[in-house]
């Protein structure tokens, strides 16, 4: 069975492989295809589409890694301010604990 390839899809594409085109016949004469019927500007502006549209995953990846890095950031800020305040308690405990040993002192 033989299967043969069409030109969208080739059974292979090495060129020395495929079949060799065939020369036009007598009856149609060289050049004689209807030309292909494009509106102007239409190739630009599907080309346009076509690279905003493959730039889309790239600037909708760019926009996620901005929003987690900004929610990062806030995370560290959070972070950082829950430290501080722990911190903030065990200094007034030890200042709490000094003056009340400063007291103990001076009473006896």
């Amino acid at each position: 069975m033989n299967i043969f390839g069409t030109i969208d899809r080739p059974l292979t594409h090495d060129p020395k492989k495929q079949a060799p085109m065939k020369p036009s016949t007598p009856s149609e004469p060289a050049g004689s295809a209807i030309p292909d019927f494009t509106t102007p500007g239409a190739t630009e502006s599907r080309q346009n589409r076509t690279r905003e549209m493959q730039l889309i995953p790239e600037a909708l990846a760019r926009a996620h890694m901005h929003d987690r890095l900004h929610e990062a950031e806030r995370e560290r800020r959070a972070v950082r301010l829950v430290t501080a305040r722990r911190m903030q308690r065990r200094a007034e405990r030890a200042s709490m604990r000094a003056r009340r040993a400063l007291a103990m002192a001076v009473m006896q």
